[in-house]
């Protein structure tokens, strides 16, 4: 029994490392954080763009004004130890890593990537939590490749951050309002709502999307410093991501646009007709979207989109499409927030969603009702920095920026009503 013993503490010897802190005590470390999911780079002026991080973790780190912030939400409190898995291509680079505050300067030396320990901390309170780290010396090329940070934990389970799908995971997640159509409400031929972007929540790489149907969606995008849109899209009945596989009768007709609007094909995300307009939309202004459909005589349903900017006191058309095979009027409505580029996964953003209303043929009906969801990347706990909810009598939704103000999925929010119905002249629409 005695030998056993010692094969088997050989065996595991050659698959963990093994570590006493300060207080003597073995560290495992059973949770490995991939840089390239959760980390990003900074410089004095805070995130920056960079070709650090790669899908194997950090590497040909060789500027001393540029370092590492690694995130992850920690569930329970708890005392956890720290290490981080790293190598040098030769020589000896000394770092300083950084958490809660509390400072540690590590060196590193050898070609093959080795698990360092840290230190052991005391953690107080659930939350969002970084490791920072920073180069200090090096007489190689780089301070270090990165591949991990590490952790030594009772409760393993708890510690939530990117394990896969790191292209979304830095996204980050996006979150949603399923709207609840008052009872007895059918056959609804319009959709209207208002949505504004508080100040300095306008980050590039948001798509605010205001009205969204069974088989589209409607809202604002922050495509760069420069450039911003209203964009409108549906999708074809025939499912694939590849565009150019559409067959003739399923494809996605343009029977009009507004001035300026620009119209094509997307995929990816399946198929379908978009169109575009570049709009100078503005934080801090609240914008008004209408959406209507209308089932045809020949087994397609019509879309058009309007947008309400109060700086022209008008409704601007976007554009008209008819999808084939579809006999529908508008359901499944709803908004949602994601960030579509994935650094920018790193800041907060947020949009107020307000006055929903539907008409049908007996006039219009307030919709104070939504339910909260959200997608993958949040069901499977890759990030926790979603949220929504009731503010200033209409709804919110807030995602990225590793915050720590979530919802409960599933979640149910109630407005109060405001009796405001929407001012459209129907007969003046373009």
């Amino acid at each position: 029994m005695k030998e056993l013993i010692i094969i088997l503490t050989l065996l595991l010897t050659n698959f963990l490392h093994f570590y006493r802190n300060n207080s003597d005590e073995i560290i495992v470390f059973n949770i490995s954080i991939p840089t390239a999911g959760n980390s990003w780079v900074m410089d004095k002026n805070g995130y920056t763009l960079s070709d650090m991080i790669t899908s194997e973790g950090i590497r040909n780190w060789n500027d001393q004004n540029k370092s590492i912030r690694t995130f992850f939400y920690i569930e329970k409190t708890g005392k956890i130890s720290l290490g981080i898995r790293a190598r040098v291509n030769s020589g000896v680079s000394s770092i300083k890593v950084i958490f809660s505050n509390k400072s540690k300067n590590i060196t590193l030396s050898g070609s093959e990537f080795e698990d360092t320990y840290i230190g052991d901390f005391l953690i107080k309170n659930a939350g969002y939590y970084f490791v920072d780290i920073k180069g200090i010396e090096k007489n190689d090329i780089i301070y270090a490749d990165v591949n991990a940070i590490l952790m030594e934990t009772e409760n393993p389970g708890s510690i939530k951050y990117i394990k896969d799908d790191f292209y979304f995971g830095r996204r980050g997640p996006s979150d949603h309002l399923n709207f609840v159509i008052p009872d007895g409400v059918n056959n609804v031929e319009w959709f209207y709502s208002e949505l504004l972007i508080p100040k300095d929540q306008d980050v590039v790489g948001s798509f605010f999307m205001a009205n969204g149907f069974g088989e589209g969606y409607f809202g604002i995008q922050v495509n760069s410093l420069i450039e911003r849109r209203i964009l409108f899209s549906v999708w074809s009945p025939y499912k694939t991501n590849n565009p150019s596989d559409v067959p003739e009768e399923f494809k996605i007709k343009l029977l009009k646009k507004g001035e300026g609007v620009k119209t094509g094909k997307f995929g990816d995300e399946g198929s379908g007709g978009q169109s575009y307009k570049i709009h100078n939309w503005e934080a801090g202004i609240k914008y008004g979207f209408l959406i209507g459909a209308k089932p045809t005589d020949n087994g397609s349903t019509d879309y058009i989109a309007y947008f309400y900017d109060p700086k022209i006191s008008n409704w601007i058309l976007i554009a008209q499409f008819r999808r084939p095979k579809t006999t529908t009027y508008l359901k499944r409505l709803h908004s949602f927030l994601e960030n579509f580029i994935p650094n920018q996964g790193v800041y907060d953003r947020k949009g107020l969603y307000q006055n929903q209303w539907v008409y049908n043929y007996s006039g219009w009906h307030e919709i104070n009702k939504a339910i909260f969801t959200a997608d993958n990347t949040a069901r499977k706990g890759n990030r926790l920095d979603y949220s929504g909810g009731i503010e200033n009598d209409g709804f919110y939704l807030k995602n990225c920026g590793f915050t720590n103000d979530n919802a409960i999925i599933g979640s149910e929010f109630e407005r109060n009503k405001l009796n405001k119905e929407p001012e459209v002249d129907f007969s003046e629409l373009n």
